[in-house]
């Protein structure tokens, strides 16, 4: 064999080892990888042509396949779509997925590979494939109840079950109807698509576990007085200075606390009195005594800086990183670069709730093969403990105190025991505040652990306030679920 031929031969077996290896990887190692990219248009035409499983609430569906006769076969349907688009998000015919459309596609699609055997019988007996069906945990008797609450405000509700993590509720507004985003139409689909985009009100964002988070004002004086329990140096009848202005170390900046004036009256205040009255000085005070460190480790146990896929993707809680003492003062009372999600502020209030453990936040029920065999079902997991036995227990009787005769006072609902705080975030000087609410009832033996997030002030600029606004939401859902 000449030198030149020898050459060739050797670039022609290079050129057919990169074709095997390449082949090898692109049908076996990634093979399903690239099914499960949203990108896949292949996928996502396949995953049309099939009878995608329905979503179920209690038993019935809000999001279900009917049969077409166009190129794609199947039309997704959302039963009261505005209501559930936080929950089933939607699959277009161009674009990607969203919500549990996406995170569960190869499911709701068949082609998950515990539904292997399925698509082989199919294939062999000449049915049309079926998709899984996905149960939620949503109750719909409190998601219905946290929109109506919610009403015209700019915002979100979540509610969840303390000893299990299961999402009872999570409504968003302002929201969308993803019915018109799964017409056959792939023109209007990206009309419709960049109008949502172009909304002032944001309507994509869930707002429940992302979007462009809020600073989580006074109820993070939760995740403050833990750190301190938890310290071993402090107890609720601790005491601190009790000024009417304090001035920031290496600062001219000044706090107050809401209202102005001392909180309560007394040259010292207590921490329970603190929390009760949601006093910022003292809080203040406690942040730079702790330091930023055991404020963060302590955020960090209850969640923050932790994503969580529930199954959907959600955004993580942050806790600044390098703080001096003037910015650790406003992190204490949820100011300075704090961001929470009203499921974060949830997993707070249900560990509380739950003798001090953080549950993982979950969705779903279970996911059932069309022979109605189980496929995956929800199995309740701890993401850790962020707080002693003790400590919960101390913090529920704070809570408690602070709706019965203290800032979080309209969250009251007679003959039940609730355990809550509000908050009253700051966003510039000019900008309207952030509402909080995050508790839990009853408190003698939590059932439902709620936070409600209302923006731009409730429609009040500066003037609107947690206990004003976002409390009565949460006691209209609480009595809801607890009535039903």
């Amino acid at each position: 064999m000449n030198r030149e031929l020898k050459r060739v031969s050797i670039v022609a077996l290079i050129m057919f080892v990169t074709l095997l290896v390449s082949s090898t990887l692109i049908q076996f190692v990634q093979a399903d990888s690239l099914a499960a990219d949203p990108r896949n248009s292949r996928t996502l035409y396949e995953s049309y042509s099939v009878e995608r499983g329905p979503i179920l609430v209690d038993g019935d569906p809000i999001a279900y396949s009917t049969a077409t006769d166009d190129f794609y076969r199947f039309q997704r349907t959302y039963s009261n779509g505005p209501l559930y688009a936080p929950v089933t998000g939607y699959i277009p015919v161009n674009g990607e997925a969203t919500g549990l459309e996406r995170s569960l596609n190869d499911y709701l699609s068949g082609q998950s590979s515990s539904q292997f055997f399925d698509q082989l019988n199919r294939l062999i007996s000449g049915q049309d494939p079926v998709g899984a069906s996905v149960e939620v945990a949503i109750d719909p008797v409190a998601q219905q109840a946290a929109w109506d609450a919610l009403g015209d405000y700019t915002g979100a509700v979540i509610v969840t079950e303390p000893e299990t993590g299961r999402i009872l509720a999570m409504v968003t507004k302002p929201t969308f109807d993803p019915n018109t985003m799964t017409v056959h139409d792939g023109e209007q689909v990206q009309a419709t698509y960049e109008g949502l985009l172009a909304d002032p009100g944001d309507p994509l964002f869930n707002r429940a576990t992302g979007g462009d988070m809020n600073p989580p004002g006074s109820v993070f004086k939760l995740v403050v007085t833990a750190a301190a329990l938890e310290s071993g140096r402090y107890t609720p009848d601790s005491t601190f200075p009790n000024p009417g202005e304090f001035t920031l170390p290496g600062s001219t900046s000044v706090v107050r606390n809401s209202g102005g004036g001392t909180c309560g009256g007394g040259a010292t205040v207590t921490l329970a009195d603190a929390l009760r009255l949601s006093c910022n000085i003292p809080f203040a005070e406690l942040g730079i005594e702790l330091g930023d460190n055991a404020i963060r480790d302590q955020a960090e146990k209850f969640g923050f800086d932790s994503e969580f896929l529930i199954p959907t993707e959600t955004e993580p809680s942050t806790y600044p990183q390098g703080l001096d003492d003037a910015q650790t003062a406003l992190t204490a009372f949820g100011q300075g670069d704090v961001r929470a999600t009203p499921l974060q502020m949830a997993m707070v209030s249900a560990a509380i709730a739950n003798d001090g453990i953080v549950m993982n936040p979950d969705l779903v029920d279970q996911i059932t093969a069309p022979d109605l065999r189980p496929l995956e079902e929800f199995e309740p997991s701890e993401f850790g403990r962020a707080i002693s036995e003790a400590t919960a227990d101390t913090m529920v009787q704070m809570m408690v105190n602070g709706v019965e005769n203290g800032a979080a006072s309209n969250a009251r609902i007679d003959g039940v025991s609730v355990a809550g705080k509000t908050g009253t975030a700051e966003n510039g000087e000019d900008d309207p505040y952030t509402l909080w609410f995050t508790g839990f009832a009853p408190a003698d033996d939590p059932q439902y652990a709620i936070t409600v997030l209302v923006e731009d002030g409730g429609g009040l600029g500066q003037e609107g306030y947690g206990n004003l606004i976002a409390a009565p939401i949460a006691k209209q859902v609480l009595e809801a679920v607890l009535n039903k």
